[in-house]
Parts: C-alpha cells; structure tokens; sequence
C-alpha cells in the first residue's frame, strides 16, 4: 500500500491588497504526495507553486484548509519543528563559515555533538560529490554552492526535502547536470522531494509525477507521460511543450473517438474521454508537432529497410487505416534546427499546423520545399478533445 506523506486538503492562501482586498494565491487545492516520491509543482510565475511549498515548510499559514504531513495536522507545527527542510534559489549560505561548518550548522544548533555533526555534514557532503570541505562559498561556484545547500538540508535527514527552484541561477548546462544528479540522489536517499519549477523540460525530466498549477489552482497531476500525452485542458497543452490547436465542431463521438469538423473540407479524428463533450460543441483538438508524418504529394516514399512505395500508393494504404487522420496541405515555412526541421503546413480553409520531422540524412523524400503540396497524416490517438 502506498503511503501518503504529504496531504492538502481543500488548501487555501489569500493575502491582503491594497484596499484591503484579498487576493487568493492557492485557490482550495488538493493532493497527495507519497513517500519517496520526486513530485514536481510546475506553473508558470504567480502560479502558486512557490506559496503551495512555503505552506508545507510552515514559512506560511493557510487561510482555510488542511496541511498533513504522515497523517498528522501541521498548522500550528513551526518550520524547526516539521519533519522538513528547504533548498531555496539563492542557496542562503554563511558566507563567513566554510563549506563544512555550513553543512554542520543545523546539527549543532540541535545540540549534537561535534563530532558527530562533523562525520554527518562529512557523509552528507560525499553524497552530493563535494570534497572541498574548508573553502568558502565565495570560492565556490554555483553548482558547488547548489551541492552545499543540498548537504546542508539532507544531513538532518528529514522526511521531506522541499526546493524552490534551487536551478533557476545556473547556466544551462550545468543546471541539466545537476538535473540527473539530484535525480541519483533522492534515489540514494530514498526521501520525498519536493520540486517547484517553471521550467517544463525539468519537471518532465525528474518528477515521478507533476501538478501542474495556474491563477492558484491544479489542473492536472499525473506522470510526465500522462501530462505530456494526455493533456487535460488547453492550459495544460499549451504550457508543456508546443501544440498545435486546431478548432472545430464536434460532429459525433464513439468507442472514445471524436470526429471534429474544422471547414466543409476537412473533418479530424482524435482521442477523449470527457464524459462532458457531446456532439454540435466548439471543441479544441490539441496534437504535438512530433506526432505527425509527412510525405511528398508526388514521388516515392522510402521505407527503413531500404524500399519504397510511390506516394500514391503510400497514401492509398494509409488511408484503409480507420484511425488515421490523413489531409494534403502546403509547405509555407521550413526551418532547419539540427536535430530536426520545423515545419508549418496550411490545410483546409487556412489552417496550420506545425510538424517536426528528425533529419535522417538530406534524403530528397524527406526535405519539403516552401510551396510544396504535402499529405500530412498522424494517428487519432496522438490528439486530443479539449474543452477548456
């Protein structure tokens, strides 16, 4: 049986304004986190995210609402005494005390003995592969100094390890490093973390599961997958990655299976199961750029093994495919990006969508030139109804 570490219930945080007006920066949120866990609250700024996490650490009291940390009330609990501890941006490190007389800090201020605060903060900074015990942070650089706050926060071992960005202020690729890095160490570690970031490709990098959060509420927890692939609202689509949103009416929906009419010219087949959609609604479908195929209107199609089919012929077996969209359109950008180019396709009465197809290889069949008339094909299970 799964163990719930962290539960709110029905949370609420308002703050004051001008005026006295109260303005709600969690708006009666709900959820559970599990033990062990590598949880994630994604948002963009003023989501809420960074207020949701001061509350579990006891920095803030919520307006309404319930905080249970292993099913025990924590309102009046402050942060010294809650089973936490807090990785924040800026690192917050003494800058006159060494990189182990910061680590040891916390231990002794508990009343442990030096000695033992000392072969703790010693281990603690074996963990996060930071030897260079006697320097100050001004010598450090930020990763290190990252490593030190992450040291400092673990040696005391608490049940929840909360991070509020602790990232955001390295370059890139340091901060992908040390993505992995922190991902080993939960692991190693074996504690709930915690993670409030903006940045999508980190959550979906790290976190076992994400909430996703706006204007203070969640909309959506799921795996990085389920948030990725099956997208709840239009919010959520559009903030994870980039999608294409096509508009339409729904014309009729069977075995979870929507067909959508976006002009007299072009009707869609995609994924829902939203008990609310019923036919004659203004829906949204959501489909990612990766997720769709193109190939040349005229010529031939090249197989991996080597073969190929004439496009015709390769359109003339798709289309037996019930659960293939398939429609013709006409190149109007082209973008080489490397790993990929990027492509926007006009379909229908004025359309677009934006298709990525990884560059194999300046193979002819899979070039498009702008002005091009494609066929543009991807599966109705790689799109999605949304309503919101």
């Amino acid at each position: 049986m799964v163990q719930v570490d962290i539960e709110l219930k029905n949370v609420v945080k308002e703050f004051t304004g001008r005026g006295d007006m109260q303005l709600r920066a969690v708006d009666n949120i709900s959820l559970e986190i599990y033990k062990g866990e590598f949880f994630a609250l994604l948002g963009p700024s003023g989501c809420g995210k960074t207020t949701t996490l001061r509350m579990i650490a006891g920095f803030e009291d919520p307006t309404s609402g319930d905080i249970l940390l292993r099913g025990k009330p924590v309102q009046n609990v402050p942060p010294f005494h809650r089973p936490v501890n807090t990785v924040f941006q800026d690192y917050a490190l003494f800058p006159h005390m060494t990189v182990l007389q910061n680590v040891m800090f916390g231990l002794e201020m508990e009343g442990v003995a030096r000695h033992e605060a000392r072969r703790r903060a010693t281990e603690a900074l074996e963990l996060v592969r930071l030897t260079q015990y006697d320097r100050k942070p001004r010598q450090l650089s930020g990763g290190q100094q990252q490593r030190v706050a992450l040291a400092r926060a673990l040696v005391k071992k608490p049940a929840v390890l909360l991070l509020d960005e602790p990232l955001g202020a390295l370059d890139l690729k340091l901060r992908k490093e040390l993505q992995y890095e922190l991902m080993s160490i939960q692991e190693k570690v074996g504690i709930t973390f915690i993670y409030v970031t903006h940045d999508q490709e980190e959550a979906l990098t790290m976190a076992d599961r994400i909430a996703v959060m706006d204007k203070g509420k969640v909309l959506q927890i799921g795996t990085p997958e389920e948030i990725y692939e099956t997208p709840s609202t239009r919010f959520v689509a559009d903030f994870i990655g980039e999608t294409n949103f096509l508009h339409g009416k729904l014309i009729s929906v069977e075995d979870q299976c929507a067909i959508v009419e976006l002009d007299s010219k072009t009707r869609i087949r995609a994924g829902t199961n939203d008990p609310a959609i019923s036919a004659n609604q203004e829906v949204t479908i959501a489909v990612r750029p990766e997720k769709i195929n193109l190939f040349a209107v005229d010529g031939q199609v090249r197989y991996p093994d080597g073969t190929s089919d004439s496009a015709s012929e390769y359109k003339t077996a798709l289309l037996r495919d019930p659960d293939i969209n398939l429609v013709e359109g006409t190149v109007t950008f082209a973008n080489y990006i490397g790993t990929d180019t990027r492509y926007i396709v006009t379909i229908g009465e004025g359309h677009q969508l934006v298709a990525r197809m990884q560059n194999f290889g300046l193979r002819s069949d899979t070039v498009f030139q702008i002005g091009q008339r494609v066929n543009i094909f991807w599966d109705a299970d790689h799109s999605r109804v949304l309503l919101q």
